[in-house]
């Protein structure tokens, strides 16, 4: 029941988004501000490609090697463009990220209950610090979490399933990166937090199935804390 609660919340989400025209715009800004930080980042580290080859390995005379070596720079290639979307996604997200989806969060929790559950007695440019700040362990640590799982799987037999684990454990944590606002919001400490998610794993992980849909699921990324706060209103009710 709590999967299909997950799937659920995430499509009554979007369609709250699509019906309200300050959610959409913010929605397509964030979707906007994460890929133009990739392509600027991804431009300027295959701008050095050819140098960071030769610091691995200057191109073989041999003819018989340069294959090797063609195919070892179009390796470089792929890995160096997703080294640079991972380190621009947590840019984004910690720096800019954070705050359209603060924003977006807010709007949702007014529009469905009139008002902002809240510290009011802490000022407004402190929350969002406090969000900042925690939107660093937020976004680092299942980004960690994923590289384990990645070389667990190049270095042992278990590949297919490390790879299905490590897709759950990813929809997981980007799901909780939008359940999480509203908490972190009302200044509650992040070890409660992540109790929190550790109770209701069933929850995140339906919520974030639908990150696994080719295409769509940048749609659903980018309007995602919508979907978590009605879950979060709703659950407080």
């Amino acid at each position: 029941m709590d999967l299909l609660n997950g799937i659920k919340y995430n499509l009554r989400g979007l369609a709250l988004s699509l019906r309200t025209p300050k959610l959409l715009i913010l929605g397509l800004l964030r979707f906007a501000a994460v890929i133009l930080i990739t392509i600027a980042a991804a431009s300027l580290i295959l701008a050095y490609h050819q140098e960071i080859l030769n610091r691995i390995w200057t191109q073989p005379e041999s003819r018989w090697l340069v294959w090797l070596w063609e195919v070892t720079s179009w390796l470089l290639s792929l890995i160096l463009v997703g080294v640079s979307a991972l380190l621009s996604y947590i840019v984004s997200q910690i720096f800019f990220g954070v705050f359209i989806m603060d924003i977006m969060s807010r709007i949702t929790e007014k529009i469905t209950t009139g008002q902002l559950r809240e510290h009011s007695h802490i000022p407004w440019h402190q929350q969002l610090f406090f969000l900042v700040k925690q939107e660093i362990p937020r976004t680092i640590v299942p980004v960690l979490l994923m590289l384990l799982l990645v070389v667990m799987g190049w270095l042992t037999p278990l590949g297919p399933v490390v790879t299905i684990v490590s897709s759950a454990v990813a929809v997981i944590f980007l799901a909780w990166d939008n359940t999480d606002l509203i908490p972190a919001r009302q200044l509650v400490p992040f070890k409660k937090r992540f109790g929190m998610l550790m109770r209701s794993l069933l929850f995140h992980l339906g919520f974030g199935l639908l990150f696994l849909v080719p295409l769509l699921n940048i749609v659903f990324l980018s309007f995602a804390p919508v979907g978590a706060t009605l879950y979060h209103v709703d659950k407080n009710r």
